[in-house]
Protein backbone atom coordinates (compact mmCIF):
# COMPACT_ATOMS: atom_id res chain seq x y z
CA UNK A 1 0.00 0.00 0.00
CA UNK A 2 1.02 3.39 -0.36
CA UNK A 3 2.86 5.32 2.20
CA UNK A 4 1.45 7.85 4.26
CA UNK A 5 4.90 9.53 3.40
CA UNK A 6 3.90 9.79 -0.32
CA UNK A 7 0.64 11.07 0.41
CA UNK A 8 1.93 14.26 2.31
CA UNK A 9 2.28 17.10 -0.41
CA UNK A 10 -1.29 15.95 -1.58
CA UNK A 11 -2.13 15.86 1.82
CA UNK A 12 -1.42 19.17 2.89
CA UNK A 13 -2.37 20.78 -0.55
CA UNK A 14 -6.16 19.10 -0.47
CA UNK A 15 -6.89 20.18 3.11
CA UNK A 16 -5.61 23.97 2.43
CA UNK A 17 -8.46 23.44 -0.14
CA UNK A 18 -10.72 22.16 2.05
CA UNK A 19 -9.79 24.99 4.87
CA UNK A 20 -10.34 27.18 2.20
CA UNK A 21 -13.90 26.12 1.24
CA UNK A 22 -15.05 26.11 4.44
CA UNK A 23 -13.68 29.58 4.91
CA UNK A 24 -15.24 30.91 2.09
CA UNK A 25 -18.39 29.31 2.53
CA UNK A 26 -18.83 30.73 6.03
CA UNK A 27 -17.38 33.59 5.89
CA UNK A 28 -20.70 34.14 2.80
CA UNK A 29 -22.65 32.41 5.19
CA UNK A 30 -22.52 34.68 8.00
CA UNK A 31 -22.94 37.80 5.83
CA UNK A 32 -26.11 36.49 4.54
CA UNK A 33 -27.61 34.53 7.29
CA UNK A 34 -27.10 36.86 10.52
CA UNK A 35 -28.52 39.91 8.87
CA UNK A 36 -31.58 37.57 7.82
CA UNK A 37 -32.07 36.36 11.33
CA UNK A 38 -32.04 39.70 12.18
CA UNK A 39 -34.44 40.56 9.43
CA UNK A 40 -37.71 37.93 10.31
CA UNK A 41 -36.90 39.26 14.18
CA UNK A 42 -38.22 42.72 12.68
CA UNK A 43 -40.69 41.30 10.21
CA UNK A 44 -42.45 38.58 11.33
CA UNK A 45 -44.54 37.66 8.25
CA UNK A 46 -40.70 37.06 6.48
CA UNK A 47 -40.06 34.28 9.27
CA UNK A 48 -42.20 31.66 7.74
CA UNK A 49 -40.81 31.84 4.13
CA UNK A 50 -37.53 32.53 5.27
CA UNK A 51 -36.83 29.42 7.39
CA UNK A 52 -38.84 27.36 5.21
CA UNK A 53 -36.67 27.73 1.89
CA UNK A 54 -33.64 27.30 4.65
CA UNK A 55 -34.88 24.39 5.99
CA UNK A 56 -35.54 23.01 2.35
CA UNK A 57 -32.02 23.59 1.09
CA UNK A 58 -30.73 21.34 4.62
CA UNK A 59 -32.86 18.32 3.18
CA UNK A 60 -31.52 18.52 -0.57
CA UNK A 61 -29.14 15.68 -0.29
CA UNK A 62 -25.59 17.13 -1.07
CA UNK A 63 -24.75 15.19 -4.11
CA UNK A 64 -27.66 15.90 -5.31
CA UNK A 65 -27.40 19.70 -4.57
CA UNK A 66 -23.54 19.90 -6.11
CA UNK A 67 -24.98 17.81 -9.51
CA UNK A 68 -27.95 20.37 -9.83
CA UNK A 69 -25.43 23.42 -9.33
CA UNK A 70 -23.52 22.11 -11.99
CA UNK A 71 -25.92 23.49 -14.94
CA UNK A 72 -26.64 26.80 -12.80
CA UNK A 73 -25.57 29.46 -15.29
CA UNK A 74 -22.76 32.19 -13.40
CA UNK A 75 -22.81 29.39 -10.26
CA UNK A 76 -22.40 26.60 -12.05
CA UNK A 77 -19.50 24.52 -13.90
CA UNK A 78 -17.45 22.48 -11.91
CA UNK A 79 -15.07 23.77 -9.60
CA UNK A 80 -14.95 25.55 -6.13
CA UNK A 81 -17.41 27.96 -6.98
CA UNK A 82 -20.72 25.82 -7.22
CA UNK A 83 -19.11 23.78 -3.89
CA UNK A 84 -18.90 27.25 -2.05
CA UNK A 85 -22.26 27.86 -3.04
CA UNK A 86 -23.41 24.39 -1.64
CA UNK A 87 -21.89 25.00 1.40
CA UNK A 88 -23.61 28.64 1.76
CA UNK A 89 -26.78 26.73 1.21
CA UNK A 90 -26.58 23.99 4.24
CA UNK A 91 -24.94 26.71 6.33
CA UNK A 92 -27.91 29.23 6.50
CA UNK A 93 -30.50 26.95 8.31
CA UNK A 94 -28.78 27.23 11.77
CA UNK A 95 -27.41 31.18 11.34
CA UNK A 96 -30.84 31.99 10.43
CA UNK A 97 -32.86 30.42 12.74
CA UNK A 98 -30.23 30.94 15.99
CA UNK A 99 -30.10 34.18 15.18
CA UNK A 100 -33.93 34.10 15.20
CA UNK A 101 -33.94 32.68 18.22
CA UNK A 102 -31.55 34.69 20.34
CA UNK A 103 -33.26 37.89 19.59
CA UNK A 104 -36.28 36.62 20.22
CA UNK A 105 -35.42 35.58 23.59
CA UNK A 106 -34.00 38.16 24.82
CA UNK A 107 -36.69 40.24 27.27
CA UNK A 108 -38.53 42.71 26.54
CA UNK A 109 -38.46 44.59 29.50
CA UNK A 110 -35.00 45.77 28.74
CA UNK A 111 -35.84 47.00 25.13
CA UNK A 112 -38.28 49.13 26.13
CA UNK A 113 -36.42 50.10 29.01
CA UNK A 114 -33.59 50.99 26.30
CA UNK A 115 -35.81 52.93 24.42
CA UNK A 116 -37.28 54.87 27.27
CA UNK A 117 -33.80 56.22 27.86
CA UNK A 118 -33.98 57.69 24.35
CA UNK A 119 -31.72 55.17 22.28
CA UNK A 120 -32.57 54.12 18.72
CA UNK A 121 -34.05 50.87 17.91
CA UNK A 122 -31.27 50.82 16.08
CA UNK A 123 -29.00 51.04 18.96
CA UNK A 124 -30.93 48.79 20.90
CA UNK A 125 -30.03 45.90 17.98
CA UNK A 126 -26.35 46.54 18.45
CA UNK A 127 -25.68 47.67 22.22
CA UNK A 128 -28.72 45.18 23.94
CA UNK A 129 -30.12 42.51 21.73
CA UNK A 130 -27.11 41.47 19.58
CA UNK A 131 -24.55 40.80 23.00
CA UNK A 132 -27.33 38.86 24.70
CA UNK A 133 -28.19 36.85 22.13
CA UNK A 134 -24.63 36.47 20.98
CA UNK A 135 -23.66 32.86 22.63
CA UNK A 136 -27.20 31.79 20.64
CA UNK A 137 -25.43 32.97 17.32
CA UNK A 138 -22.39 31.50 18.04
CA UNK A 139 -23.61 27.72 18.46
CA UNK A 140 -25.37 28.57 15.30
CA UNK A 141 -21.82 29.31 13.59
CA UNK A 142 -20.34 25.88 15.95
CA UNK A 143 -23.37 24.22 14.00
CA UNK A 144 -23.07 25.58 10.74
CA UNK A 145 -19.37 25.36 10.50
CA UNK A 146 -19.04 21.58 11.54
CA UNK A 147 -21.77 21.06 8.48
CA UNK A 148 -19.91 22.56 6.42
CA UNK A 149 -16.57 20.55 6.79
CA UNK A 150 -18.31 17.48 6.86
CA UNK A 151 -20.25 18.34 3.70
CA UNK A 152 -17.31 20.26 1.73
CA UNK A 153 -15.81 16.34 1.43
CA UNK A 154 -18.82 16.03 -1.83
CA UNK A 155 -16.87 18.92 -3.53
CA UNK A 156 -14.54 16.29 -4.67
CA UNK A 157 -17.49 14.72 -7.08
CA UNK A 158 -17.47 18.11 -8.55
CA UNK A 159 -13.99 18.80 -9.05
CA UNK A 160 -13.97 20.98 -6.08
CA UNK A 161 -10.93 19.82 -4.54
CA UNK A 162 -10.37 19.04 -0.89
CA UNK A 163 -9.53 16.23 1.52
CA UNK A 164 -12.86 14.39 -0.64
CA UNK A 165 -10.61 13.29 -3.33
CA UNK A 166 -8.84 10.71 -1.03
CA UNK A 167 -12.31 9.55 0.01
CA UNK A 168 -13.51 9.09 -3.49
CA UNK A 169 -10.15 7.82 -4.80
CA UNK A 170 -10.09 5.36 -1.93
CA UNK A 171 -13.69 4.19 -2.59
CA UNK A 172 -12.68 3.37 -6.21
CA UNK A 173 -9.57 2.01 -5.25
CA UNK A 174 -10.75 -0.36 -2.84
CA UNK A 175 -7.84 1.19 -0.50
CA UNK A 176 -8.68 2.05 3.20
CA UNK A 177 -5.24 3.93 3.38
CA UNK A 178 -6.56 6.27 1.02
CA UNK A 179 -10.23 6.56 2.47
CA UNK A 180 -8.73 7.22 5.90
CA UNK A 181 -6.58 9.54 4.54
CA UNK A 182 -9.26 12.18 3.52
CA UNK A 183 -11.56 10.90 6.79
CA UNK A 184 -9.56 11.83 9.57
CA UNK A 185 -8.26 15.60 8.41
CA UNK A 186 -11.49 16.07 7.89
CA UNK A 187 -12.69 15.06 11.53
CA UNK A 188 -9.75 16.67 13.04
CA UNK A 189 -10.86 20.05 11.45
CA UNK A 190 -14.26 19.76 12.54
CA UNK A 191 -13.33 19.13 16.22
CA UNK A 192 -10.80 21.65 16.41
CA UNK A 193 -13.09 24.14 14.82
CA UNK A 194 -15.74 22.74 17.26
CA UNK A 195 -13.49 23.27 19.83
CA UNK A 196 -12.42 26.74 19.14
CA UNK A 197 -16.24 28.57 18.43
CA UNK A 198 -17.12 26.35 21.71
CA UNK A 199 -14.56 27.98 24.10
CA UNK A 200 -15.00 31.59 22.29
CA UNK A 201 -18.71 31.06 23.15
CA UNK A 202 -18.06 29.58 26.78
CA UNK A 203 -16.07 33.25 27.60
CA UNK A 204 -18.54 35.33 26.25
CA UNK A 205 -20.77 33.76 28.41
CA UNK A 206 -19.17 33.77 31.61
CA UNK A 207 -20.15 35.67 34.49
CA UNK A 208 -17.99 36.71 36.97
CA UNK A 209 -14.53 37.83 37.83
CA UNK A 210 -13.21 39.64 34.50
CA UNK A 211 -10.30 38.70 32.48
CA UNK A 212 -7.05 39.03 33.55
CA UNK A 213 -5.38 41.28 30.96
CA UNK A 214 -2.71 38.33 29.37
CA UNK A 215 -5.95 36.17 29.02
CA UNK A 216 -7.91 39.23 27.53
CA UNK A 217 -4.90 39.06 24.95
CA UNK A 218 -4.90 35.31 23.86
CA UNK A 219 -8.27 35.26 23.12
CA UNK A 220 -8.14 38.35 21.08
CA UNK A 221 -4.82 37.27 19.71
CA UNK A 222 -6.83 33.54 18.91
CA UNK A 223 -9.51 35.42 17.35
CA UNK A 224 -7.45 38.12 15.14
CA UNK A 225 -5.26 34.48 14.03
CA UNK A 226 -8.08 33.06 12.85
CA UNK A 227 -9.17 35.67 11.32
CA UNK A 228 -6.19 36.14 9.50
CA UNK A 229 -5.98 32.79 8.37
CA UNK A 230 -9.35 33.13 7.04
CA UNK A 231 -8.45 36.09 5.42
CA UNK A 232 -5.38 34.75 3.63
CA UNK A 233 -7.44 31.46 2.40
CA UNK A 234 -10.05 33.80 1.04
CA UNK A 235 -7.23 36.09 -0.63
CA UNK A 236 -5.63 32.96 -1.87
CA UNK A 237 -8.36 31.32 -3.72
CA UNK A 238 -10.12 34.97 -5.18
CA UNK A 239 -6.61 36.73 -6.50
CA UNK A 240 -4.69 33.66 -6.96
CA UNK A 241 -6.43 31.12 -7.57
CA UNK A 242 -4.48 28.04 -10.03
CA UNK A 243 -1.89 29.53 -12.33
CA UNK A 244 -2.61 26.94 -14.86
CA UNK A 245 -3.85 27.41 -18.40
CA UNK A 246 -6.45 25.12 -18.72
CA UNK A 247 -8.07 22.39 -16.98
CA UNK A 248 -8.24 18.60 -17.87
CA UNK A 249 -11.05 16.69 -16.17
CA UNK A 250 -11.51 12.91 -15.66
CA UNK A 251 -14.35 10.37 -14.09
CA UNK A 252 -14.67 8.78 -10.98
CA UNK A 253 -12.98 5.32 -11.58
CA UNK A 254 -9.35 4.11 -12.03
CA UNK A 255 -9.05 3.95 -15.25
CA UNK A 256 -10.10 7.76 -15.69
CA UNK A 257 -7.84 9.01 -13.77
CA UNK A 258 -4.72 6.86 -15.75
CA UNK A 259 -6.54 8.54 -18.82
CA UNK A 260 -6.40 12.13 -17.57
CA UNK A 261 -3.36 12.19 -16.45
CA UNK A 262 -1.87 10.68 -19.84
CA UNK A 263 -3.66 13.96 -21.72
CA UNK A 264 -1.67 16.43 -18.66
CA UNK A 265 1.09 15.16 -18.81
CA UNK A 266 1.23 15.05 -22.64
CA UNK A 267 -0.15 18.91 -22.79
CA UNK A 268 2.91 19.84 -20.36
CA UNK A 269 5.19 17.87 -22.17
CA UNK A 270 4.62 19.16 -25.91
CA UNK A 271 3.37 22.86 -24.98
CA UNK A 272 4.75 25.58 -22.80
CA UNK A 273 0.41 25.36 -21.02
CA UNK A 274 0.28 24.49 -17.30
CA UNK A 275 -2.36 22.06 -16.39
CA UNK A 276 -4.96 22.06 -13.80
CA UNK A 277 -6.23 18.35 -12.91
CA UNK A 278 -9.79 18.24 -12.25
CA UNK A 279 -10.26 14.16 -11.76
CA UNK A 280 -12.82 12.18 -10.19
CA UNK A 281 -15.79 14.09 -11.62
CA UNK A 282 -19.15 12.27 -10.76
CA UNK A 283 -20.18 10.86 -13.88
CA UNK A 284 -20.50 11.20 -17.85
CA UNK A 285 -23.18 13.76 -17.91
CA UNK A 286 -20.68 15.70 -15.24
CA UNK A 287 -17.69 15.39 -17.42
CA UNK A 288 -19.45 15.96 -20.59
CA UNK A 289 -21.21 19.21 -19.12
CA UNK A 290 -18.05 20.47 -17.71
CA UNK A 291 -16.37 20.27 -21.14
CA UNK A 292 -18.99 21.83 -22.94
CA UNK A 293 -19.39 24.79 -21.31
CA UNK A 294 -15.05 25.40 -21.12
CA UNK A 295 -14.94 24.50 -17.33
CA UNK A 296 -12.49 21.97 -18.40
CA UNK A 297 -10.54 21.84 -21.55
CA UNK A 298 -11.31 17.79 -21.98
CA UNK A 299 -11.19 14.39 -21.03
CA UNK A 300 -11.29 10.78 -22.13
CA UNK A 301 -14.69 9.34 -23.40
CA UNK A 302 -16.04 6.09 -24.85
CA UNK A 303 -17.00 6.49 -28.05
CA UNK A 304 -20.28 3.61 -27.10
CA UNK A 305 -20.90 5.83 -23.88
CA UNK A 306 -21.13 9.33 -26.09
CA UNK A 307 -22.98 7.46 -28.39
CA UNK A 308 -25.85 6.24 -26.47
CA UNK A 309 -25.59 8.28 -23.00
CA UNK A 310 -25.09 11.60 -24.67
CA UNK A 311 -26.71 11.42 -28.09
CA UNK A 312 -29.65 9.54 -27.22
CA UNK A 313 -28.68 6.64 -29.79
CA UNK A 314 -29.81 2.85 -30.20
CA UNK A 315 -26.70 0.84 -29.81
CA UNK A 316 -25.37 -0.57 -32.34
CA UNK A 317 -21.98 -3.11 -33.27
CA UNK A 318 -20.25 -0.90 -36.13
CA UNK A 319 -17.64 0.95 -34.55
CA UNK A 320 -16.54 3.19 -37.39
CA UNK A 321 -19.85 4.17 -37.76
CA UNK A 322 -20.40 4.96 -34.35
CA UNK A 323 -17.25 7.30 -33.94
CA UNK A 324 -18.00 9.22 -37.22
CA UNK A 325 -21.59 10.04 -35.75
CA UNK A 326 -19.82 10.72 -32.53
CA UNK A 327 -17.52 13.07 -34.04
CA UNK A 328 -19.86 14.73 -36.23
CA UNK A 329 -22.76 15.24 -34.27
CA UNK A 330 -20.57 16.33 -31.31
CA UNK A 331 -18.87 19.17 -33.51
CA UNK A 332 -22.64 20.17 -34.58
CA UNK A 333 -24.42 19.97 -31.24
CA UNK A 334 -22.07 21.11 -28.99
CA UNK A 335 -18.90 22.46 -30.68
CA UNK A 336 -16.66 20.04 -29.55
CA UNK A 337 -14.17 17.99 -30.93
CA UNK A 338 -13.75 13.92 -30.69
CA UNK A 339 -9.88 13.44 -31.50
CA UNK A 340 -9.19 9.79 -32.92
CA UNK A 341 -8.80 6.90 -30.73
CA UNK A 342 -6.09 6.50 -27.98
CA UNK A 343 -6.07 2.97 -29.39
CA UNK A 344 -8.11 -0.07 -27.40
CA UNK A 345 -11.30 -0.55 -26.20
CA UNK A 346 -13.28 -0.51 -22.53
CA UNK A 347 -16.66 -2.17 -22.83
CA UNK A 348 -18.72 -3.13 -20.62
CA UNK A 349 -18.59 -6.61 -19.12
CA UNK A 350 -20.30 -9.32 -17.33
CA UNK A 351 -17.95 -10.92 -15.05
CA UNK A 352 -18.12 -14.10 -13.03
CA UNK A 353 -16.02 -15.93 -10.29
CA UNK A 354 -13.97 -18.71 -12.42
CA UNK A 355 -15.85 -21.24 -10.13
CA UNK A 356 -19.21 -20.40 -10.97
CA UNK A 357 -18.25 -20.38 -14.80
CA UNK A 358 -16.62 -23.92 -14.50
CA UNK A 359 -19.57 -24.91 -12.00
CA UNK A 360 -22.30 -23.60 -14.53
CA UNK A 361 -20.62 -23.69 -17.74
CA UNK A 362 -21.22 -20.01 -18.19
CA UNK A 363 -19.11 -18.80 -21.81
CA UNK A 364 -21.52 -16.26 -22.96
CA UNK A 365 -24.18 -13.96 -21.41
CA UNK A 366 -27.23 -16.22 -22.90
CA UNK A 367 -25.82 -18.61 -20.41
CA UNK A 368 -26.99 -16.51 -17.32
CA UNK A 369 -30.93 -17.08 -17.90
CA UNK A 370 -31.33 -20.05 -16.05
CA UNK A 371 -29.59 -18.66 -13.36
CA UNK A 372 -31.95 -15.50 -13.38
CA UNK A 373 -34.31 -16.95 -10.21
CA UNK A 374 -31.05 -17.72 -8.29
CA UNK A 375 -28.59 -15.16 -8.84
CA UNK A 376 -27.71 -11.33 -7.21
CA UNK A 377 -26.13 -8.86 -9.48
CA UNK A 378 -24.44 -6.05 -8.40
CA UNK A 379 -24.44 -3.24 -11.23
CA UNK A 380 -22.77 0.72 -11.07
CA UNK A 381 -25.22 3.59 -11.02
CA UNK A 382 -24.43 4.49 -14.70
CA UNK A 383 -25.44 1.14 -15.70
CA UNK A 384 -28.51 0.92 -13.94
CA UNK A 385 -29.51 4.00 -15.67
CA UNK A 386 -27.93 4.22 -18.87
CA UNK A 387 -29.79 3.07 -22.56
CA UNK A 388 -26.65 0.76 -23.07
CA UNK A 389 -27.12 -0.59 -19.73
CA UNK A 390 -28.99 -3.02 -17.54
CA UNK A 391 -32.57 -2.27 -19.13
CA UNK A 392 -31.35 -3.16 -22.86
CA UNK A 393 -29.08 -5.75 -21.94
CA UNK A 394 -32.72 -7.23 -20.40
CA UNK A 395 -34.28 -7.10 -23.29
CA UNK A 396 -32.07 -7.82 -25.84
CA UNK A 397 -31.00 -11.62 -23.63
CA UNK A 398 -34.50 -11.80 -21.99
CA UNK A 399 -32.36 -11.67 -19.02
CA UNK A 400 -35.20 -11.03 -15.29
CA UNK A 401 -33.26 -11.49 -12.75
CA UNK A 402 -35.69 -11.92 -9.58
CA UNK A 403 -33.73 -10.31 -7.33
CA UNK A 404 -33.35 -6.63 -7.97
CA UNK A 405 -29.75 -5.95 -8.88
CA UNK A 406 -27.99 -4.10 -5.95
CA UNK A 407 -26.70 -0.79 -7.10
CA UNK A 408 -23.28 0.08 -6.13
CA UNK A 409 -19.94 2.29 -6.72
CA UNK A 410 -17.99 1.35 -9.31
CA UNK A 411 -15.37 0.76 -6.85
CA UNK A 412 -16.73 -2.12 -4.96
CA UNK A 413 -18.39 -4.27 -7.55
CA UNK A 414 -15.24 -6.58 -7.76
CA UNK A 415 -14.72 -6.31 -3.76
CA UNK A 416 -18.45 -7.90 -3.56
CA UNK A 417 -18.20 -10.25 -6.17
CA UNK A 418 -15.24 -11.81 -4.85
CA UNK A 419 -16.50 -11.36 -1.14
CA UNK A 420 -19.69 -13.89 -2.82
CA UNK A 421 -21.55 -11.09 -1.74
CA UNK A 422 -22.70 -10.92 -5.17
CA UNK A 423 -23.27 -13.40 -8.25
CA UNK A 424 -22.36 -10.77 -10.79
CA UNK A 425 -20.85 -7.26 -11.89
CA UNK A 426 -21.04 -5.39 -14.90
CA UNK A 427 -17.71 -3.79 -15.02
CA UNK A 428 -15.31 -2.69 -17.43
CA UNK A 429 -13.15 -4.74 -20.05
CA UNK A 430 -10.18 -3.20 -19.19
CA UNK A 431 -10.30 -3.22 -15.82
CA UNK A 432 -7.30 -4.39 -13.67
CA UNK A 433 -9.21 -6.54 -11.17
CA UNK A 434 -10.21 -8.66 -13.87
CA UNK A 435 -6.93 -10.03 -14.58
CA UNK A 436 -5.66 -9.77 -10.67
CA UNK A 437 -8.52 -11.84 -9.41
CA UNK A 438 -8.47 -14.63 -12.86
CA UNK A 439 -12.51 -13.45 -13.03
CA UNK A 440 -14.28 -14.54 -16.29
CA UNK A 441 -15.61 -11.84 -18.77
CA UNK A 442 -18.81 -13.34 -20.21
CA UNK A 443 -19.02 -13.15 -23.95
CA UNK A 444 -21.69 -10.77 -25.55
CA UNK A 445 -22.98 -13.35 -28.39
CA UNK A 446 -25.73 -11.39 -28.93
CA UNK A 447 -23.10 -8.19 -29.88
CA UNK A 448 -25.46 -6.19 -27.61
CA UNK A 449 -22.83 -3.25 -26.33
CA UNK A 450 -21.35 -0.79 -28.60
CA UNK A 451 -18.07 -0.33 -29.34
CA UNK A 452 -16.37 1.71 -26.17
CA UNK A 453 -13.17 3.21 -28.14
CA UNK A 454 -11.66 5.82 -25.83
CA UNK A 455 -11.24 9.10 -27.53
CA UNK A 456 -9.96 12.16 -26.45
CA UNK A 457 -13.03 15.02 -26.50
CA UNK A 458 -11.85 18.90 -26.09
CA UNK A 459 -13.75 22.14 -26.40
CA UNK A 460 -13.43 23.65 -29.93
CA UNK A 461 -13.00 27.32 -27.94
CA UNK A 462 -10.46 26.66 -25.91
CA UNK A 463 -8.14 24.40 -28.97
CA UNK A 464 -8.58 27.89 -31.13
CA UNK A 465 -7.36 29.67 -27.60
CA UNK A 466 -4.43 27.28 -27.22
CA UNK A 467 -3.66 25.55 -30.94
CA UNK A 468 -0.96 23.71 -29.70
CA UNK A 469 -2.99 21.94 -27.78
CA UNK A 470 -4.11 19.70 -31.09
CA UNK A 471 -1.20 18.40 -32.63
CA UNK A 472 0.13 17.45 -28.67
CA UNK A 473 -3.75 15.41 -28.60
CA UNK A 474 -3.10 14.13 -31.68
CA UNK A 475 0.16 12.81 -31.09
CA UNK A 476 -1.86 10.00 -28.45
CA UNK A 477 -3.87 8.65 -31.09
CA UNK A 478 -3.50 4.29 -30.91
CA UNK A 479 -0.89 5.10 -28.21
CA UNK A 480 -2.49 2.41 -25.73
CA UNK A 481 -3.37 -1.18 -26.31
CA UNK A 482 -6.39 -3.34 -23.90
CA UNK A 483 -3.22 -5.07 -22.40
CA UNK A 484 -1.84 -1.96 -21.64
CA UNK A 485 -4.21 0.29 -20.13
CA UNK A 486 -5.48 -2.99 -18.06
CA UNK A 487 -1.85 -3.24 -16.78
CA UNK A 488 -1.55 0.40 -15.36
CA UNK A 489 -5.19 0.27 -13.98
CA UNK A 490 -3.96 -3.28 -12.17
CA UNK A 491 -0.86 -1.31 -11.11
CA UNK A 492 -3.39 1.68 -9.74
CA UNK A 493 -5.97 -1.01 -8.19
CA UNK A 494 -2.66 -2.69 -6.19
CA UNK A 495 -1.92 0.40 -4.55
CA UNK A 496 0.82 2.57 -6.56
CA UNK A 497 -1.21 5.29 -6.59
CA UNK A 498 1.39 8.13 -7.54
CA UNK A 499 -0.35 8.15 -10.91
CA UNK A 500 2.26 11.22 -12.38
CA UNK A 501 5.08 8.61 -11.91
CA UNK A 502 2.71 5.29 -13.38
CA UNK A 503 1.98 7.65 -16.22
CA UNK A 504 5.24 9.25 -17.08
CA UNK A 505 7.21 5.83 -16.95
CA UNK A 506 4.83 4.92 -19.44
CA UNK A 507 5.17 7.40 -21.86
CA UNK A 508 9.48 7.21 -21.58
CA UNK A 509 8.51 3.57 -23.07
CA UNK A 510 6.44 5.48 -26.28
CA UNK A 511 9.52 7.97 -26.09
CA UNK A 512 7.56 10.74 -25.80
CA UNK A 513 8.97 12.84 -23.06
Amino acid sequence: MTSLINLWPQLLTHTQEHIQLVAIAMTVAVLIGIPLGVVISRVPRLAQPILIFANAAQTIPSLAMFGFLITVPFLGGIGPTPAIVALVLYALLPLIRNTYTGLQSVDPELKEAALALGMTPRQVLIYIELPLALTVILAGVRVATVICVGIATIAAAIGGGGLGVFIFQGISLVNNQLILAGAIPAALIALVADWAIGLLEKQLSRRGPRLSRWQRNLRWGAIGLGGFLGLSFLIHALWFGNPANITIGAKNFTEQYVLGELLAQQIENKTDLTVNRRFNLGGTNIAHEAVKSGAIAGYVEYTGTAYTAILKQQPISNAEQVFETVKTDYARKFQLTVFPSLGFENTFALIVRPTDAQRYGLKTISDLVPLENEWQAGFGYEFLNRPDGYSGLSRTYGLKFAKPPIAMDLGLIYTALTANQVDLVAGNSTDGQIFKNKLIVLEDNKRYFPPYYAVPIFNDKILKTYPQLRPAINELAGILTATEIQQLNLQMDEGNTDVTKLVQAFLQTKGLI
